[in-house]
């Protein structure tokens, strides 16, 4: 084993799950994600074991360590704090240095920033708060149709006839979908339709900060195809995805402990 090798570690405590990623010269080594569970303490502990574990080293070996997300100030760790949104900025950077634009679509909210070719954050806008802007409007109709999240994207992508949704308010898109499954619509086609919702949503907020490629899509959202096809669609540029979308802020937060070591 290097013992001269210097670990880093960036961990996300967000409002659905929490993620942690070890890193080595911005190479990702180990990452863990669970659920929140409403207990942010045990949680981050339960993750940052994890990717130590993995990498067979102890907390004290650690160079650095960058906490990012809603849940931050409750984790046992000191730790610096950065916003994740700039964590995103950073990490979609190192894994695109082509990236001029982020859309991160969580499970509260879907946040659109524009980067700079330092993987700065130059400008940012955050949907309402109205669940079709974001991750929750999917658990919804996922629970409505009975199918589960991981079904979501490869359903929708066999859609022929997308349906329509006359409403963007997400309770009343709820009762719609109800409607149309009893017209005998589809399920691919309401989560298509579902995805073109949430797509038309996501654009509004890219076309207020002027688009400009290439654009990334990082959180839960970037974990469905549907979706992302959807917002390409809907932006007419080809969409990036990391390719474990979740870990983006907590790789971003690894990668700016490592600059910002003392």
């Amino acid at each position: 084993m290097n013992d001269t090798k210097k670990y880093y570690a960036g961990l996300d405590v967000g409002s659905v799950s929490i993620k942690a990623a070890l890193t080595s010269e911005k190479r990702l080594i180990a990452s863990s994600l669970i659920a929140s569970g409403g207990n942010y303490k045990d949680g981050a502990r339960k993750v940052m074991d994890d990717v130590l574990s993995q990498a067979g080293i102890p907390m004290e070996q650690l160079s650095g360590l960058v906490v990012t997300g809603l849940g931050a100030e409750s984790t046992p760790f000191t730790a610096r704090q950065i916003s994740d949104i700039s964590c995103q900025a950073k990490g979609c950077h190192c894994l695109f240095p082509s990236a001029r634009m982020i859309i991160d679509i969580g499970g509260q909210f879907t946040k659109a920033a524009k980067i700079t070719p330092e993987g700065r954050i130059a400008d940012f806008l955050m949907s309402e708060k109205c669940a079709t802007g974001s991750g929750r409007f999917l658990q919804v109709i996922a629970r409505i149709l009975h199918i589960s999240l991981d079904d979501i994207g490869p359903l929708s992508l066999q859609s022929q006839k997308p349906v329509e949704f006359s409403t963007n308010c997400a309770v009343f898109a709820e009762s719609e979908t109800i409607s149309r499954i009893a017209e005998g619509a589809k399920a691919e086609d309401i989560l298509a339709g579902v995805h073109r919702a949430m797509a038309a949503k996501v654009s509004m907020l890219v076309k207020r900060l002027k688009l400009e490629p290439d654009v990334v899509l990082t959180g839960g959202g970037g974990e469905d195809a549907g979706l992302v096809q959807a917002v390409g669609c809907a932006l007419k540029v080809k969409i990036l995805v990391p390719e474990k979308p979740r870990l983006s802020a907590a790789y971003g937060a690894a990668c700016l402990a490592e600059e910002t070591k003392a």
